[in-house]
């Protein structure tokens, strides 16, 4: 059994991007460690739940059945304070995503960014799904000189499915969809060590994989980092990862 250790924000992260994970890695048998800034207990992007505009574009059934599970888990419930996190005590790390603002507290935290690059350095696993690419972009060598993800290939929330969402919601949402100025898939790009090196994968924006269906998902593997780009990919960046534990 491996200790897999998810940091989040207080709130704002995504539905299945941290429910869907979790369930299979606990169906796998590993334990998963939650952590929040001061060990405050979580909440999703509540707009998820309900389907962000007449329904549409929030989380599907299942990864809502998984969340409503979660709510319940006690590690969940009660989960650790970041700097209570040391990188060598957990087999792996996973950097959900999200959008909202809330967002922005973990995605901009050095602390994670810390741990994130402790795990980089020790060679363990590290799965990063839509905006939590950020935080591994963000996160720097010990030398602090580049990006962890400088000379990997990686994949991240791409560009054309940000402003796709964007355009859709404005009207009602305003800038929910845009947690930065910049696009995601830029700033992942700018910390690579070529752009060549970002993959955005079959273009997608409303199948997503399942648990018995892979045919719509993307997920990019370099060593011991996997990456994928939206919530239709968790189903099987979590198995790649449950794979290499």
């Amino acid at each position: 059994m491996a200790t897999v250790l998810f940091p989040l924000p207080d709130r704002d992260f995504d539905v299945t991007e941290v429910a869907v994970p979790w369930k299979l890695l606990v169906e796998a048998g590993h334990d998963v460690v939650f952590a929040t800034e001061t060990g405050a207990t979580p909440a999703c992007d509540p707009l998820l739940l309900t389907g962000v505009i007449f329904g549409k574009l929030g989380a599907r059934p299942e990864p809502i059945a998984f969340y409503r599970e979660l709510e319940r888990a006690p590690a969940f419930v009660s989960p650790r304070p970041w700097s209570a996190c040391d990188p060598a005590s957990f087999e792996a790390l996973f950097l959900a995503g999200g959008h909202a603002p809330g967002m922005k507290q973990y995605l901009g935290s050095e602390l994670v960014q810390r741990i994130t690059s402790r795990v980089f350095a020790l060679d363990k696993p590290v799965a990063a799904i839509c905006h939590g690419v950020l935080v591994a972009a963000r996160s720097t060598r010990p030398d602090g000189q580049a990006s962890v993800l400088h000379g990997r290939r990686t994949t991240c929330l791409p560009k054309y499915m940000e402003r796709s969402a964007y355009l859709a919601t404005f009207w009602r949402r305003g800038r929910y969809y845009r947690t930065y100025p910049a696009y995601v898939e830029d700033e992942v790009k700018a910390a690579l060590a070529s752009p060549e090196h970002f993959e955005r994968g079959p273009k997608e924006l409303s199948k997503r994989g399942t648990r018995d269906d892979d045919t719509h998902a993307f997920v990019v593997e370099d060593g011991n980092y996997l990456s994928a780009r939206w919530p239709g990919d968790a189903y099987l960046i979590a198995k790649r990862l449950i794979a290499r534990l």
